[in-house]
């Protein structure tokens, strides 16, 4: 996870190119958002101001209040003239968020509030630029100014809004620790189906958008088609073109076709098409979710486990098993993949049906990486942290229970821990 061994899946692919991994898909949606922040350029300089923006902004607790009060002033004279919906969840008090290195979700959340404050923090950083304490702070409130009140800014703030938007049900449902892999997945071709939509038919909606948005907030709007110098180029080789094109092709259209594109690359169709014939082993509701042709599907992932003649076996053993399964009591109460192994060896079903038992082992060792997982990997250097570097395996396992579960810990009362402690052997005192 920290990047020790580069390459360490390649290496163990070229070794049996049929060891499949499906890795943290929470993880990979991250990684989609610093893949393009990093190969484009415009979405780089967006994320560089908007951290500089909660830096100088957010920086003290002067400045916090200043623009809860900013807000608070705007609200109430624009509920004077009625101007913002009145309802419950509305016109709360809010700050500009901080964004988290590893967190999609608090980008989305950050460029909503800096959409939603946009005029508050335009006020603060005049009043910075006047009363800063600093050089230094003064000077960066300045080129914030300058550089936040352009069409260009607007545009792209609202442009990346949308597009963490479209993906932030994905983003939540990745990271449940009850990870439901059929609707995840199916999440993911909307997202990538969303995304093609904005695309394609959205532009004139979205410009309608930016543009009242500029005007609210006094931003000059440049005429279209005017003609401008393309960024980048050398002087030599100067390249004109128009807003129109600079912003539909240069970035809007390709910022889309970047987004898109990681998708498909981090959630390619192997790693889908494994997940979603896994799930299909599921016994859950009378194994609601059994396809055969799936199962199939999956044991062909496995060609040196299965062969031709035993995945033509396996099509008729599939019909027979599944009858079995439903039809057998002891199979109801069945809830996951792991108790189903163990009840089919309990049953000696393993035997009866041996193909079938091999699909199911392949399926529990098949690598599968969740936000769960990784949330482990982040708790251990909380509780085993440099105080208390010499924590044997043990005692680092229930403290990590207890701490990763803690949710399920809260329900339980303190005098229930204590008779279970004072039962466990006899002691002098009473507690």
């Amino acid at each position: 996870m920290r990047g020790e061994f580069n390459g360490l899946k390649s290496l163990i692919r070229k070794k049996n190119q049929f060891a499949f991994y499906v890795h943290c898909f929470a993880h990979q949606l991250q990684l989609t958002l610093v893949a393009v922040a990093q190969n484009y350029s415009h979405v780089a300089l967006l994320f560089n101001l908007v951290a500089k923006i909660t830096n100088v902004v957010g920086g003290s607790c002067k400045h916090r209040d200043t623009l809860r009060g900013k807000k608070i002033q705007r609200i109430s004279k624009e509920l004077e003239y009625g101007e913002p919906p009145i309802g419950r969840g509305l016109n709360q008090e809010t700050n500009v968020k901080r964004v988290g290195d590893t967190r999609w979700g608090s980008h989305y959340g950050t460029l909503l509030n800096l959409v939603h404050m946009f005029s508050s923090v335009i006020d603060v950083l005049e009043i910075v630029t006047t009363d800063g304490s600093t050089s230094e702070q003064i000077g960066d409130a300045l080129t914030l100014l300058n550089s936040i009140q352009t069409f260009e800014f607007a545009f792209l703030l609202h442009l990346m809004k949308i597009i963490l938007g479209r993906t932030n049900e994905l983003s939540q449902a990745l990271q449940r620790k009850d990870q439901d892999i059929i609707n995840a997945m199916t999440l993911v071709r909307l997202s990538k189906q969303q995304l093609g939509d904005l695309r394609n038919n959205e532009w004139e909606s979205f410009m309608n958008e930016v543009s009242l948005f500029c005007s609210k907030q006094n931003i000059k709007i440049p005429n279209m088609e005017d003609k401008i110098i393309a960024q980048g180029q050398s002087r030599r080789m100067v390249e004109e073109t128009t807003n129109m094109h600079h912003f539909h092709i240069g970035i809007f259209n390709a910022l889309i076709d970047w987004q898109l594109n990681e998708l498909n690359d981090r959630f390619n169709e192997v790693n889908t098409e494994l997940l979603l014939c896994v799930a299909c082993l599921d016994p859950s509701s009378e194994f609601a979710a059994f396809d055969k042709q799936k199962l199939i599907r999956l044991a062909k992932f496995y060609p040196l486990d299965f062969s031709p003649v035993e995945i033509q076996i396996l099509a008729s053993q599939l019909d027979t098993y599944i009858l079995d399964m439903r039809s057998n009591d002891r199979f109801s109460q069945v809830t996951g993949i792991g108790d189903l192994s163990k009840k089919l060896v309990e049953l000696k079903k393993s035997i009866v049906y041996p193909l079938v038992y091999q699909l199911i082992k392949l399926a529990l060792l098949l690598p599968i990486a969740t936000a769960t997982v990784e949330r482990t990997f982040s708790a251990m250097n909380i509780v085993k942290n440099r105080m208390r570097n010499r924590m044997g395996d043990e005692w680092m396992n229930e403290c990590l229970v207890t701490y990763i579960e803690r949710d399920v810990f809260d329900t339980i009362n303190n005098e229930t821990i204590m008779k279970r402690f004072q039962n466990m052997a006899p002691r002098r005192g009473i507690l």
